[in-house]
């Protein structure tokens, strides 16, 4: 196991383990380092950066990727602390999954990276693996989908916009970091690419989920008090805030419709009448809905992973797809979501 505390003499790209092109070679050997001691993390690189970062989507300048990075947020993906998109940028959401994987080992809860908590997350397992796109992969792709929900509204499935898009969710990645890794790749079938090497979902009962609404995190605790699985969220917004106390989870539905009432919800474009939108992962609640007791509020899925807990909500909670479900499979009817103020 590996843990720098950086020295003023180091260069960025050897603190950060960012030796751009990134490959699978670099990011598994990539040391875990302190975060708080790095200099000029955003440092700006224009020419090798992902299309779609977590917080930064213009298209000509974005935060450099780093190995280490990578490595630390699969590692913390693995443990049940979900750094939300693999992205390889420090983050809110990185700072998140420290915390609650903090908050599992029993170590004081902030967003440090210290050598605590660093020997009990490191693994000699590759974190990046190979994997051969396959005809469901294919399948999955609906094409280009049109914004207004009217027009959503006549299709019958929400499907990926393509290959990329579906594998990155697959492995909990953003895209334009995915394209990065697979430089060249047209992701055609039978092609093999590296991705992100996840391990199994998380799995127990869990008996209580707690929302911080100011932490932006959603925690899933089983019988004995443990905590299982900790998630970064969208939870409501300003002009749509969630809701406060507890609420019970009154239905897990998997690949649910999406019901529009403008008259209950927000207006969406020029359309004044109920409508209901097909299932799919780009639907508005993506591929899972948690229903609350609360009417109207919900836990679910999102057809925007990268903009968890950077936009607002319609009041509801918001993870990530691959979030989403692996919460739902803990989930029974009944079990108490607390919203922590």
């Amino acid at each position: 196991m590996m843990f720098i505390l950086p020295a003023m003499a180091q260069t960025v790209e050897d603190v950060l383990g960012a030796n751009l092109p990134l490959t699978p070679e670099s990011i598994n050997a990539a040391p875990l380092v302190d975060l708080d001691q790095i200099v000029n993390l955003d440092q700006i690189v224009a020419s090798s950066s992902p299309e779609k970062s977590s917080d930064d989507t213009s298209a000509s300048k974005a935060v450099a990727p780093s190995a280490s990075i990578v490595r630390l947020q699969i590692l913390f993906d693995r443990a049940g602390a979900s750094p939300g998109v693999i992205d390889g940028l420090d983050g809110g959401n990185l700072r998140k999954a420290i915390a609650g994987f903090r908050l599992m080992q029993g170590l004081p809860v902030d967003g440090r990276l210290d050598p605590a908590v660093a020997a009990a997350l490191d693994s000699p397992d590759q974190v990046i693996g190979s994997y051969v796109i396959s005809p469901e992969d294919h399948a999955a792709v609906v094409g280009e989908l049109p914004e207004d929900y009217g027009e959503l509204a006549k299709l019958d499935h929400l499907g990926y916009t393509n290959v990329a898009e579906g594998l990155a969710e697959r492995f909990h990645m953003d895209i334009g970091f995915l394209r990065l890794l697979n430089p060249g790749s047209d992701f055609a079938l039978g092609q093999t690419i590296f991705v992100a090497n996840l391990g199994s979902d998380r799995e127990g009962q869990v008996t209580k989920v707690e929302i911080d609404k100011a932490g932006g995190q959603v925690r899933a605790y089983a019988a004995d008090g443990s905590l299982i699985a900790a998630y970064p969220a969208t939870i409501g917004s300003e002009s749509n805030p969630s809701p406060s106390g507890t609420h019970m989870v009154k239905a897990v539905v998997e690949n649910p419709t999406y019901t529009y009432n403008p008259k209950l919800n927000f207006q969406q474009g020029n359309n004044d009448k109920v409508l209901t939108l097909p299932p799919g992962p780009n639907g508005p609640v993506g591929s899972v809905w948690i229903d609350l007791s609360e009417p109207t509020y919900g836990i679910h899925g999102t057809p925007e992973p990268n903009r968890i807990d950077k936009t607002g909500s319609h009041g509801c909670v918001r993870l990530t797809n691959w979030d989403a479900q692996e919460l739902a499979k803990m989930l029974t009817k009944g079990v108490p979501v607390t919203f922590v103020e």
